[in-house]
Parts: C-alpha cells; structure tokens; sequence
C-alpha cells in the first residue's frame, strides 16, 4: 500500500519576514545586554531603576528588566509572525508602546524613582525610532491587504 502525502507550503508574507526580523533583533538586543563586554560597566547591572550604570555597547543603558523586556518583545515578534494578521499587530501595537515609551522617557527625570527602566537620551531616541520603524512597516507592508479584501 502506498500513502502519498501532500506537504502545503505557504509563502510567508512580507509583514511576516519584517516581524521575524524585527523579533530576532529584539532577540538578539536582549542576549547581548547579559554579556560582558559588549555590555560595558557589566558588574553595575542591576535588576531595574536608574541606578543600572550598564550600557550595552557603551550607548544605551540597560537592567536586567530591560533585557528581560527586550527577549518577551522579540519572543513575541517570532510567535505573532505565524500568521500576517499577527505579524502586523506586533509591529503597531509593538511601535505604539515604543512610541509611549519615547514619551515617557521625555516625561520621567533620568535620575528619579520613576526611571525604573532604565532609561538616557539615546534610548529615547531609539524608542522614536524603534515606534515610528515598526508602525510604518504595519502600515506599509499592509496597505493593499485591505483594499484586496474588500
């Protein structure tokens, strides 16, 4: 007896690979904020607060929260880019919280209780970035989607 198997493959759409990539970079950020070295002042890392004096690559200062953070973020990305609805959800609702979280490091004085992130000025400006990157790609990398479905 013979038994053929038919295997479906489907392409991953556009929106898909962007979330797969933006989630491995997330991935990526948050491994490399637990390693000496590529993370400076490495033995000041705490677990949050302002008072984390580690900076990953010298630039942007980290905890182990924001590291932490940084895994769930990119964890998330991979999972949510099973399915382009997923994908697109994860880059703008993704790029909101960058966006709010831009907002809050502007509002929230870095030396104070409330900098529990940790946050300084060129992780405010990635944030921008990281916001306005991820909606832009929700928005663009859909735009016909919905016009094909109507």
């Amino acid at each position: 007896m013979t038994t053929t198997t038919h295997s479906r493959t489907t392409a991953r759409t556009t929106v898909q690979k962007a979330s797969l990539a933006v989630g491995a970079v997330f991935l990526l950020v948050g491994v490399l904020g637990f390693v000496p070295g590529i993370t400076t002042d490495y033995e000041s890392l705490q677990f949050a607060g302002h008072h984390s004096e580690a900076m990953l690559l010298g630039l942007f200062q980290v905890s182990v929260l924001h590291n932490v953070v940084h895994l769930l973020f990119g964890a998330a990305g991979l999972v949510l880019a099973s399915t382009a609805t997923g994908a697109r959800s994860f880059l703008l609702y993704g790029g909101v919280i960058y966006l709010v979280l831009f907002v809050y490091g502007l509002v929230v004085p870095e030396d104070s209780a409330g900098d529990f992130v940790p946050l300084n000025s060129l992780d405010n400006i990635l944030h921008l970035v990281l916001g306005a990157g991820m909606i832009a790609l929700a928005v663009i990398l859909t735009k016909g989607r919905a016009k094909a479905r109507a």
